[in-house]
């Protein structure tokens, strides 16, 4: 399933395979001056070739490595002939996509992408189009080789899964909490005026729901540790600090759940 939106001269592809009806776990991806970020996920790889058919496509950045971020990636180089960008950590995975060693659900709602060959890119690079220049931004957390692009004269950040909306109730296996709120601190301070997530919907005041996610971040974390400290299990202060998400850690079998995220913000503060 594809929907499109337009910001101004960005275009945002909503993506997802359609399971009884209806689309599963959307997630984006954006063009904009022959740019293309992300792609999606392999089982949406065809809708978003016939979308961007009669549109110009010079580049493909790559803001990580998981699935749902690169499934059209292999196709689009094979049938246009483009380089493709990404982390040098994210280089092998976009070569060889057995390494993620999907879990069935990741299997079911995303697939895995067919091969593509990648140039490594740094934090400080930059990504230019013939009306923009994008810089490169380096934002691991989510995952270690995640990217961010920001085009400092329209105040755009394209921010891949290092920021989704809503208050975290469970965290992925392998995310680094404290990897992720720095670099939510870190694209904070920059002048953006739209925020282009990889999964949820574009903020028009990007600087407040930043803010609003540092904030709740920081005060789940003093209560974790403050928990902690009074000697809870990591079991009790998941329940007592967040909602049950039975539905999500059943359907990724603990790949998702609250103690990831409680062990995470631990291990991070020496815990």
């Amino acid at each position: 399933m594809l929907t499109e939106q337009t910001f101004g001269p960005v275009r945002r592809y909503n993506l997802a395979r359609t399971i009884m009806g209806r689309g599963r776990y959307w997630t984006a991806a954006y063009w904009v001056d022959g740019l293309l970020i992300d792609s999606g996920c392999a089982h949406t790889a065809s809708e978003l070739l016939r979308a961007l058919d009669e549109l110009p496509l010079e580049q493909i950045f790559t803001t990580h490595s998981h699935e749902d971020h690169f499934g059209a990636h292999g196709p689009l180089q094979r049938q246009r002939g483009i380089p493709i960008y990404a982390h040098p950590l994210a280089v092998p995975v976009l070569a060889q996509p057995a390494r993620l060693a999907l879990q069935p659900y990741r299997r079911l709602f995303w697939g895995e992408p067919s091969p593509c060959r990648a140039e490594a890119l740094s934090e400080g690079a930059h990504l230019g189009s013939e009306r923009y220049t994008f810089h490169i931004l380096y934002t691991p957390g989510h995952s270690p080789d995640h990217l961010c692009l920001f085009e400092p004269d329209n105040g755009w950040l394209f921010s891949g899964d290092l920021y989704v909306g809503g208050k975290d109730q469970a965290l992925r296996e392998g995310s680094d909490f404290w990897g992720i709120l720095k670099a939510l601190k870190y694209v904070a301070k920059l002048p953006i005026t739209l925020l282009f997530p990889g999964s949820a919907r574009v903020r028009p005041y990007p600087a407040q729901a930043l803010q609003e996610k540092v904030d709740y971040l920081e005060e789940l974390a003093g209560q974790v540790l403050e928990l902690h400290r009074r000697g809870w299990s990591k079991r009790r202060i998941a329940r007592r600090l967040l909602r049950a998400p039975r539905a999500l850690e059943w359907l990724t079998l603990g790949h998702f759940s609250r103690r990831h995220l409680i062990r995470s913000i631990l291990r991070g503060a020496g815990g």
